[in-house]
């Protein structure tokens, strides 16, 4: 039985330019390594138990990828596993009429059951390179023996998994108080590049701590970042996102009272837009653009071809 690799290098996937956009390469795996065990480093199996399309979902194409598994393309190399069409080249980033693209690049032309393959894969992977030893005595590691998705030590038996990193992000509302329009506030955050012009805005977004519940962690994230109160917190949707493994949990609030004072380690700008004259924002297929174009629709606005 032969099966299907996407390749990976870090955070980006092989693809091949087709009239239709990039479109992932896969890597043909032999039945003799699968005997072995795809649990190699650079190597993971994914599972498609959980990766089902929303009933509600409209706002993706239709699932393409059927690959099982993913590998790194060190792995790929090494194994001499790159489709015979594709020749290696002295730059990784450019192998014959392929490239390895981004993988925020790809979430706006795949379909919800595909980018939350590539999501699995790229959290796989990273994962399995960093967990080589063991945490609590230092002693090598190996795959699960049974296939359990756990890196196991022979010492002292402790099983590490996964882990997830819980984050909160909040689209923010007001009425305009000169007009009463709705409006949400907009940041610009650092990790986006001051040179970036015009300048992309997004969410507040933070981890939750240790301790704390999610609507919690909303008021401190807020409280932090952009020195307001909120009221009316309510959960809306989530989205898994592997950077590096985190799953982001999106909530709607209201602004109640204080003026914005921003973090500026963080942050750049922040202040409210007219849901109606909005900058640039996150890209198609984030959960802070959901977030963003569901106020929109409350308001009448499509954004589906906004910037």
């Amino acid at each position: 039985m032969m099966s299907a690799a996407l390749i990976f290098d870090a955070d980006t996937l092989l693809c091949r330019q087709t009239e239709t956009g990039w479109q992932p390469v896969t890597a043909t795996l032999p039945a003799s390594m699968q005997a072995c065990g795809y649990e190699q480093l650079g190597c993971v199996l994914l599972s498609a138990d959980n990766l089902v399309n929303p009933p509600d979902d409209t706002t993706h194409q239709a699932q393409t990828l059927t690959a099982d598994a993913a590998i790194s393309h060190a792995f790929a190399t090494a194994h001499a596993l790159l489709p015979a069409a594709i020749m290696p080249a002295d730059d990784a980033q450019n192998i014959g009429d392929c490239a390895f693209i981004a993988y925020r690049q790809l979430i706006s032309q795949l379909s919800a059951v595909d980018v939350g393959r590539l999501n699995q894969a790229l959290q796989l992977l990273r994962w399995q390179a960093e967990t080589q030893f063991c945490s609590r005595c230092g002693h090598g590691v190996h795959a699960h023996p049974a296939g359990e998705r756990a890196m196991v030590c022979d010492r002292c038996n402790l099983h590490q998994y996964p882990r997830i990193q819980p984050c909160v992000i909040t689209a923010i509302t007001r009425p305009n108080p000169d007009t009463g329009a709705m409006q949400i506030l907009l940041a610009h955050h650092r990790r986006y590049g001051q040179s970036t012009q015009p300048k992309r805005y997004g969410l507040i977004a933070g981890f939750v701590e240790v301790g704390e519940s999610l609507e919690q962690a909303v008021v401190r994230e807020v409280g932090e970042e952009v020195a307001i109160e909120v009221t009316n917190i309510r959960y809306v949707s989530s989205q898994p996102w592997p950077f590096p493994s985190n799953l982001m949990l999106g909530f709607r609030a209201t602004y109640a009272r204080g003026d914005i004072v921003i973090e500026e380690e963080e942050l750049t700008e922040a202040k409210f837009f007219d849901v109606a004259d909005m900058p640039l924002i996150p890209p198609i297929g984030s959960i802070a653009r959901d977030l963003i174009e569901q106020v929109a629709a409350e308001q009448g606005i499509d954004l589906r071809h906004h910037p």
